[in-house]
């Protein structure tokens, strides 16, 4: 016991040692991040409300932050908040939501006031103990800032569901449409890997931000294109070097991507469009 006592203590004295950055919970709908620590610089990414962040480093009303993908930029420090305590979300008693969007209320009732917030598809917030007036409809949730909301049941689902390749078709058809955002990893609009980025997470797989790193990404295998199934992940550019768009391959010579092509959106294009043979360059298949 003493062993193990000891073990403990230098554990934990090693890992202060480390001095590892401070988290941070976004508070807006979706946060971009940006390359310098200015808003007239490129984004590079987003954040959505709820996200727990590290801080690398601060400066002149900005902070340099990295997200549970391992992603990094500058965003500004007023859409951060602190909190005493767990890291708002790290409990066990949390929603996430599954519609596009969704309204949280001051009470659970639609037309008497303005939502407080309009959260992203996928943002996870805690569950509040105070029930509501009517349960069968309402989940009753705890804010970042402490403010307590009420949200619909058929805005949420419980964490860590896991879709199959034909439900994730689906969830994909339900963006068509939304438009193209360079950097967008929100339902308020997605480029191409992070549209793609998503629907692998919903698989239960974590895949890097970018296109190229995707391409090149350990957890799947490549495949041919006559050897295509739904689900496969498609990389299109110059060369298998030059990798800028990726898209979902949905059966039938169809894929399914967020691009600029044509109409800036959510679309299903046709691989035997000339446009696309021409730059598609590579094929990946999640490894079972």
């Amino acid at each position: 016991m003493l062993r193990r006592l000891a073990f403990l203590l230098l554990l934990s004295a090693t890992l202060a040692a480390q001095d590892l950055p401070p988290t941070r919970t976004v508070v807006r709908p979706v946060l971009n991040m940006h390359s310098s620590a200015s808003s007239d610089t490129d984004v590079v990414s987003q954040a959505i409300y709820a996200t727990r962040v590290g801080v690398l480093e601060q400066k002149d009303g900005w902070t340099r932050i990295r997200t549970p993908d391992d992603y990094t930029g500058w965003v500004e420090s007023s859409a951060l908040m602190s909190r005493a305590g767990a890291p708002y979300g790290s409990g066990k008693d949390v929603v996430v939501v599954r519609s596009l969007f969704a309204h949280v209320y001051r009470e659970d009732n639609v037309t008497k006031h303005a939502p407080l917030v309009t959260v992203p598809f996928e943002a996870t917030l805690e569950r509040d103990s105070a029930p509501a007036t009517s349960p069968d409809r309402w989940t009753t949730v705890r804010l970042p800032d402490g403010a307590r909301g009420f949200i619909q049941h058929g805005d949420i689902g419980a964490p860590g569901q896991t879709l199959t390749v034909d439900e994730t078709i689906a969830l994909a058809k339900r963006f068509l449409g939304m438009p193209y955002t360079w950097g967008g990893a929100s339902s308020y609009g997605y480029d191409c890997s992070g549209f793609m980025q998503m629907l692998m997470r919903q698989r239960g797989y974590t895949m890097p931000r970018d296109a190229s790193p995707q391409a090149r990404w350990s957890g799947h295998d490549g495949v041919t294109r006559a050897e295509l199934a739904p689900g496969d992940l498609l990389y299109f550019g110059a060369s298998a070097e030059r990798i800028t768009h990726t898209g979902m391959y949905i059966g039938n010579g169809q894929f399914i991507n967020a691009t600029t092509h044509e109409t800036p959106m959510v679309r299903i294009d046709n691989l035997d469009d000339p446009y696309w043979t021409r730059l598609l360059v590579a094929a990946r298949r999640i490894k079972s």
